[in-house]
């Protein structure tokens, strides 16, 4: 038999969408060329024409306005050439949310234009065809499989052959990504996701995502890849018609990059999964908690922001309030700059716990964000409704102080999730009362663990590197001196620490030793990491030792090629204020940072940027801290993120000989995942 696309994977795709019977909705197949439909259009305007008239009262009234919104449709499609294909998406988003009004109802009155009942799948013409040929002047392409729902082309897919392996489904993700995507814009308008396969791995993405995070699909079922029964297992989870119009509805979103252009963002699996885990326990009511571990770098933030936005828009919940709470002393985190990116409406930033009091006995119904820290600052009640819903980051602080207690004694019936990028140690009785419930089995209502990250390339590998040892500091000397040290203390304490723990700081601060390690620094990095384009943190052991590595790093590389990023301290030597700045002067060098043009290659710190730091361009971080636990996962972690095809793992080059510790910590989430499987 001679395999192609058309026999064997195409056909299999067309096969698992229209005979996948475990929801009431499913997909009918009609040949493309049959569609009632010009190859010049988009859309199939005769059934969107039905859908807008059985869907909408006032159109059913007087169903000539049916031709008046698809005027509108028209329109939005081919604006693509003036706006760009990512705000022509936008728009049309909006349409396919109901979001937008024409004025149809009594007296001109605006009333909201439905294309499509999200809530009832099955009450939608629910069509895949292939073989769809889209021709606009000279230019014409052929697109393998369409879905669409009444009329309307939310999702496009590109099967490869199966019998070359020289070709995989990157092929055809590249195919989309790099020439339907720009040759034929005004196709992608109404698409909600493109999927790409050659029969043993499936992946997904949105317009213009790059193609190295296209990601997979997984579920509780289907967890393995590599062969034609793993593919058609994702495509018969991911492409149910309820699970392409739940992404539509609740999992795509339109933020604003740190270069001012709109990108388009969709949710991954695990994404998905937690969040409705999370709307379903609200809902229903019970548990009222539940403990979430995702690894560093896997997509917390945007996690939250869709639980967020879903919870807001839930029809059985009575717009909740939603109170994030970060781990930080002022609001300026990652997190906060997501969900400001994001465009989250109603959203408040919350400073003081009187503020928040406020706002809660007002019962206002929006997205507050606030500190872990306002419910240290008092004891006693702040309110006591049901649809409160809280979400911890970095859950496990909550054990310092016993804030987790002081959080559920505030908020006595609200729901409490916590969430955290690192294992959550058996010993801290604190995180798992006041976030694990006693239904899930070890504690955990969702984990995502550092394989399963490294797996999805949601994240990259660590590697290490341990330099000759006269670098290094004996051991011993370090745990003496520094045993006294946990996450709680501030930057401050750190270095009054530090200069009680006289040995640890002359071995430090020893200048041959100083010299060594930041020519063996710059060395390293002009060698190995600045050929590729990739940039470095160099984490010293306190503020002093920022300027000196800066001093040496100056004479050998130049002023302009580095930069320290830390706190200032009343009594600090008058040299140390030039390198301390304002948040808006600190982003702007941040930006600086991630940007591959510009010859800040260096940033140098002891305590900032060691957790929420996000440049993916930062590849290598030269560690020469002592650090445990928890704060040595995170901070290491800084380095997972992905940047393009070339960077294939983050690297950490160990001064302190602290590689024991991070085995350590990688291994009790090793051995907590095997635990709970």
């Amino acid at each position: 038999m001679t395999f192609n696309e058309s026999n064997t994977v195409e056909q299999m795709i067309l096969d698992a969408a229209t005979k996948h019977r475990t929801t009431e909705s499913k997909w009918t197949y009609v040949f493309g060329p049959q569609l009632p439909r010009q190859t010049s259009e988009v859309m199939v305007e005769s059934w969107v024409r039905e859908a807008l008239i059985g869907l909408n009262p006032e159109i059913a009234a007087q169903p000539d306005r049916a031709d008046e919104v698809i005027y509108n449709l028209r329109a939005c499609i081919l604006s693509v050439q003036a706006d760009g294909l990512v705000r022509a998406n936008e728009n049309f988003m909006a349409w396919l949310r109901a979001e937008k009004s024409m004025p149809f109802g009594p007296d001109g009155e605006h009333v909201p234009v439905r294309l499509i009942d999200a809530e009832e799948p099955s009450n939608n013409r629910l069509t895949v065809c292939n073989q769809w040929t889209y021709q606009v002047g000279a230019v014409g392409k052929r697109f393998d499989v369409v879905f669409l729902v009444n009329g309307l082309p939310l999702v496009i897919g590109e099967a490869k052959t199966p019998t070359r392996s020289a070709v995989t489904w990157f092929d055809g993700a590249y195919q989309v990504n790099e020439i339907y995507e720009k040759q034929v814009p005004a196709m992608f308008v109404p698409n909600v996701f493109s999927f790409a396969t050659e029969g043993r791995l499936f992946r997904y993405g949105s317009i213009r995502m790059p193609i190295d995070i296209w990601g997979p699909w997984r579920d509780e079922e289907n967890q393995k890849e590599g062969e034609l029964r793993h593919v058609r297992a994702a495509v018969e989870s991911m492409l149910r018609p309820e699970i392409v119009l739940d992404i539509l509805q609740n999992f795509t979103l339109f933020a604003t990059d740190s270069k001012h252009r709109r990108i388009k963002m969709i949710c991954r699996y695990q994404q998905y999964f937690t969040t409705n885990q999370i709307v379903d326990r609200v809902v229903a009511g019970y548990p009222k908690k539940g403990l979430i571990w995702h690894f560093q770098g896997s997509g917390k933030s945007l996690l939250m922001v869709f639980a967020a936005l879903k919870l807001r828009m839930h029809p059985k919940l009575g717009s909740p309030t939603v109170i994030i709470v970060v781990d930080r002393i002022d609001l300026d985190t990652q997190i906060t700059a997501t969900f400001n990116a994001a465009d989250v409406p109603n959203m408040l930033g919350v400073g003081t716990r009187q503020e928040l009091q406020l706002l809660l006995g007002q019962d206002v119904r929006k997205v507050l964000i606030t500190t872990i820290h306002k419910f240290a600052e008092a004891g006693g009640k702040l309110n006591e409704r049901s649809n409160i819903i809280v979400m911890v980051d970095e859950a496990h602080r909550t054990q310092e102080g016993d804030l987790g207690r002081k959080m559920r004694e505030a908020l006595p019936n609200a729901f409490l999730f916590g969430l955290t990028g690192t294992p959550i140690n058996r010993a801290d009785k604190n995180t798992f009362w006041a976030f694990g419930a006693d239904e899930d089995e070890h504690g955990y209502m969702s984990r995502y663990s550092f394989q399963e990250s490294i797996r999805d390339k949601a994240t990259l590998p660590l590697h290490f590197e341990a330099p000759e040892i006269r670098l290094k500091i004996n051991k011993d000397a370090i745990d003496e001196a520094y045993k006294q040290i946990t996450g709680a203390l501030s930057e401050q304490d750190r270095d009054d620490l530090a200069k009680r723990a006289a040995k640890m700081a002359v071995l430090v601060k020893n200048p041959e030793r100083v010299r060594a390690v930041v020519s063996h620094i710059v060395q390293h990095f002009q060698a190995k990491v600045e050929p590729n384009g990739f940039k470095a943190q160099v984490v010293t052991f306190d503020r002093e030792c920022c300027i000196l590595y800066k001093g040496i790093m100056d004479e050998l590389i130049g002023p302009e090629s580095s930069a320290i990023v830390m706190s200032a301290s009343p009594g600090d030597p008058p040299e140390w204020k030039e390198h301390v700045r304002d948040k808006d002067a600190e982003e702007k060098l941040l930006d600086r940072f991630r940007d591959p043009a510009d010859p800040l290659k260096f940033v140098i710190v002891t305590s900032k940027l060691l957790t929420g730091f996000d440049a993916p361009i930062l590849q290598v971080m030269y560690l020469d801290k002592p650090m445990k636990d928890h704060n040595l996962l995170q901070a290491i972690c800084r380095t997972n993120r992905t940047f393009g095809q070339e960077k294939t793992h983050g690297l950490i080059v160990d001064y302190i000989g602290i590689f024991d510790d991070v085995a350590r910590a990688l291994l009790d989430e090793d051995s907590d995942a095997g635990n709970r499987r």
